[in-house]
């Protein structure tokens, strides 16, 4: 079947009839994605399409992030190591397609943005639960942001469910010490309602698998998968406060955040700090 007139003809096989088959669209449910997006600016402006898609898509790359990540940590808990690392692969690849996201926000202008900015009341990125859900799981808690969700029974439950769960990092570490590795007791006996925070007896652990991979091979490469999964993330922190200070300037988050130096303190946090401490001490 060639190509005439530069239309290309439906095969005889391609189903056409979805009266009663199920269809691209009913899979999808398109109708409801599609009419999801609800300026709010009066009069309705342009670019306010791109924002709130842009957050909407945001969101649903995150829902699959906790989805990932709750698979890995799960495999972590069954000793299942090359599951764990499947899951956490996938989860990178979506950390890199969010990070690239920035660069469709960065085309709304200052002056297109504050158009209707003032529209958005206290609406803010910082009230995504998914986010939060995210930092959790992987160790950063902070008990204190259950507040914002207090008037989300939902998003609040899932916060405080997952403040009390072990992190990622947690079950990574009780993997590590049935399968032989002398990990402290510090370590397998923290608090996991608090931000992981770096245990200096689980440092010469660290140390030693770096100095020695082969012996303990999965566990080097885990590491370095959790690494790129840091970096990723901050890398993801980063290109928001550029995004930010791009398009606001030093303006007030519409959350009452200071915007851009709250942002710039989140660089700060960690998820995994031996394993880039040890960095320092490989060598010496």
């Amino acid at each position: 079947m060639t190509v005439e007139q530069n239309t290309r003809a439906l095969e005889h096989d391609i189903v056409t009839d979805f009266s009663s088959r199920l269809s691209y669209g009913g899979y999808l449910d398109l109708n409801t994605l599609l009419s999801a997006q609800h300026p709010v600016s009066k009069p309705e402006h342009h670019d306010e399409l791109l924002f709130i898609i842009q957050h909407q898509t945001t969101e649903l790359w995150l829902k699959l992030v906790l989805h990932e990540t709750r698979a890995a940590r799960a495999a972590f808990d069954a000793d299942d190591i090359g599951v764990a690392l499947k899951c956490i692969a996938r989860v990178k690849h979506i950390q890199k397609t969010l990070t690239e996201q920035w660069s469709v926000l960065a085309t709304l202008t200052p002056t297109e943005y504050a158009q209707f900015r003032d529209f958005l009341g206290n609406s803010s990125g910082f009230q995504s639960y998914q986010y939060r859900a995210v930092e959790f799981i992987l160790g950063n808690k902070n008990a204190s942001m259950l507040k914002v969700f207090e008037a989300d029974p939902v998003a609040h439950k899932e916060l405080q469910a997952l403040l009390y769960e072990p992190s990622l990092y947690d079950a990574f570490w009780r993997h590590a010490a049935r399968s032989g590795l002398d990990v402290p007791h510090s370590t397998l006996d923290r608090d996991v309602t608090k931000a992981y925070v770096l245990d200096p007896e689980l440092l010469p652990l660290v140390k030693s698998i770096y100095e020695a991979p082969e012996q303990h091979w999965s566990v080097y490469e885990t590491f370095e998968e959790l690494v790129d999964l840091e970096e990723n993330f901050q890398l993801w922190r980063f290109r928001h406060l550029r995004t930010v200070l791009r398009t606001i300037g030093m303006k007030r988050g519409t959350g009452g955040s200071s915007g851009v130096g709250f942002l710039q303190r989140a660089l700060d946090l960690t998820f995994f700090p031996e394993l880039f401490a040890v960095r320092t001490e490989i060598g010496r």
